[in-house]
């Protein structure tokens, strides 16, 4: 996401480069640049003229100190312009419900948005994260797909629906679905309503009486962040009728120009509160402009990246690891959960993007969610006890796991040499197997592991 723009934001600052001294001139001459980026990221004409206009008036007269070039300048001011005009700050859901008294999360948008899709993702998000006690509810009368989808990823992810397949009335099943809350001791209903394929009186109407009647604590309008300024311009007459809460964009991960996230916030004055950064039930995140801000301008999110690795460590298990290293006892079981570990923490591309300048190196490379498929096929294709005691793999062996797994003599023999020296190195540092296992499954890419693209 928003690559293309963070390529001509980064065009823009190299015509400062060299420059002694901020001037209206270069100032002038960048910020043209600049705002012909946002133009082509669909950002709103009047918000990004404002956002320039803003940006200049902060440059103007600016004292470059010594130790800091005006283009370096300039990226400050525009980052934190940036992150004010996303919101300025994360805003958190408004979730006072509990068990008898449940919060409510009414869900709106278009057909196409992915907002059943969503009710399940933010389910799951409330359960693992804010340790909730959730429950979907099946509003969608029209989309004869809708009730079963919703139903089926409830299922998936453990969170019960309330569906009643004898009404078509939206309102009732709404209130319905309170009531079952509220006896069966939940402390969140998520509402998924119907959508069309264009904004219509009908539809307005509808999602205004289900509102009026379950007084949610959240109304959220979900959006696709790939339709632009067509996204904004819904939003804007969504608001209008209902007043929400805050914005849901979704499709965050795709080709998105990033248009809507850039303008949402100013043209309808409603905060941006979670994205969707993934088709996987757990990309679900709290929307932090200013880490958006400094990924938009190649400075990564590490602090995303080390929230991510913390959902997934376990001090107990880190602490058996970390005696299994120390007895030189770490085997191919522990390597895999290792690598399990990692594959929890999302897509590895947006992973690895959250690094400062990885982001720009892999923009070429395809790493998809199969990138450790080879890895986890030949350990899979060893036995337990090979497992257990890696020294005993020899020629024989060897040639068993290679056909067993798909691969050849060749990648077993590699993966077995790294493993031995991902051993001996985890032996020598100090700290969480995640932590290092980490920075060799960043080697094996280097080295050109199986499944894994070389680093260009």
């Amino acid at each position: 996401m928003f690559d293309n723009l963070s390529e001509r934001l980064e065009r823009s600052f190299k015509i400062l480069k060299g420059e002694g001294k901020i001037t209206e001139i270069n100032v002038a001459e960048t910020l043209k640049d600049v705002r012909k980026a946002l133009l082509d990221a669909d950002v709103n004409y009047k918000v990004a003229k404002t956002f320039t206009d803003t940006v200049k008036k902060k440059a103007l007269g600016q004292n470059v100190l010594t130790a800091v070039k005006p283009s370096q300048l300039m990226v400050k001011i525009v980052h934190d312009e940036l992150a004010q005009l996303m919101g300025g700050e994360a805003v958190e859901l408004k979730l006072k419900g509990t068990i008898g008294n449940p919060s409510v999360i009414l869900m709106a948008g278009l057909n196409g948005a992915g907002k059943t899709t969503l009710s399940g993702k933010l389910g799951l998000f409330l359960k693992n994260k804010k340790s909730r006690k959730p429950l979907l509810v099946a509003c969608d009368v029209y989309r004869p797909a809708a009730i079963e989808q919703l139903r089926v990823l409830g299922e998936q992810i453990g969170i019960p629906v309330y569906m009643n397949l004898e009404s078509k009335d939206p309102v009732k099943i709404a209130q319905e679905g309170i009531q079952e809350a509220r006896a069966k001791a939940y402390d969140t209903v998520i509402i998924d309503t119907a959508g069309r394929l264009a904004v219509d009186e009908e539809l307005m109407r509808e999602i205004a009486a289900i509102k009026e009647a379950t007084q949610p604590d959240e109304t959220l309008f979900v959006v696709d962040a790939m339709t632009g300024q067509d996204a904004v311009n819904t939003a804007k007459e969504f608001n209008e009728r209902l007043d929400y809460d805050g914005v849901v964009l979704t499709k965050l991960d795709g080709d998105t120009r990033g248009g809507a996230a850039l303008s949402i916030r100013t043209v309808v004055d409603k905060p941006i509160k979670l994205v969707g950064t993934g088709e996987k039930m757990e990309a679900l995140d709290i929307f932090h402009p200013e880490r958006m801000a400094d990924r938009i301008l190649g400075m990564g999110d590490i602090v995303s990246l080390v929230e991510k690795a913390q959902e997934q460590y376990d001090e107990e298990e880190a602490k058996r690891l970390q005696r299994k290293i120390q007895r030189n006892q770490f085997d191919f079981n522990d390597f895999m959960n290792q690598i399990q570990q990692i594959k929890k923490m999302g897509n590895l591309k947006d992973l690895a993007a959250m690094i400062p300048g990885v982001g720009k190196a892999l923009k070429d490379i395809d790493v998809d969610d199969n990138a450790f498929k080879s890895i986890e096929a030949i350990i899979r294709s060893m036995t337990p006890k090979e497992r257990t005691n890696p020294e005993i793999l020899n020629g024989s062996r060897k040639m068993r796991i290679a056909k067993g797994s798909g691969t050849n003599i060749q990648e077993v023999n590699r993966l077995i040499k790294q493993f031995d020296q991902t051993r001996k190195m985890m032996k020598m540092v100090t700290g969480s197997g995640m932590k290092n296992m980490m920075g060799q499954m960043s080697k094996m890419k280097g080295m050109g592991m199986p499944g894994m693209p070389k680093m260009k």
